[in-house]
């Protein structure tokens, strides 16, 4: 795994904490190329989704709010998260993927997280 939790100066506990829940995830979730995983990413003014294949270590599909027609969008931060989580499903139903694996990336299963993953699953995605 590529993430280091050695204790910096710059390291917030916070982000440590976040990092520590992220590897417990990941230990236990691993994406198929039947059921891949469905990771998000967040900063604090975009989010991002991705389904990958990890025993290829492919990306299957992406989306996120940098894209224009996203980034162009009127509404807060939840409603463009409603709108990724819609582009994705229909990324991934075009790519051929009815079922993955929701990889919450050690952030809690509320807010724009939540949006997006409901979203994603009225588009026809399940987990």
């Amino acid at each position: 795994m590529a993430i280091s939790l050695v204790r910096r100066k710059t390291t917030a506990s916070k982000t440590a904490s976040r990092l520590r829940r992220q590897m417990r995830g990941r230990k236990k979730i691993f994406g198929q190329t039947e059921r891949p995983r469905l990771v998000i990413s967040k900063s604090s003014k975009h989010i991002f989704a991705q389904v990958i294949d990890d025993t290829r270590g492919v990306t299957l599909a992406y989306a996120s709010t940098m894209e224009a027609d996203v980034r162009g969008a009127t509404g807060d931060k939840t409603a463009k998260a409603k709108q990724v989580g819609e582009t994705l499903a229909t990324r991934a139903k075009a790519a051929g993927i009815e079922n993955v694996v929701f990889d919450r990336a050690g952030h809690k299963y509320h807010g724009r997280i939540a949006a997006l993953a409901d979203s994603a699953r009225a588009g026809g995605l399940g987990f």
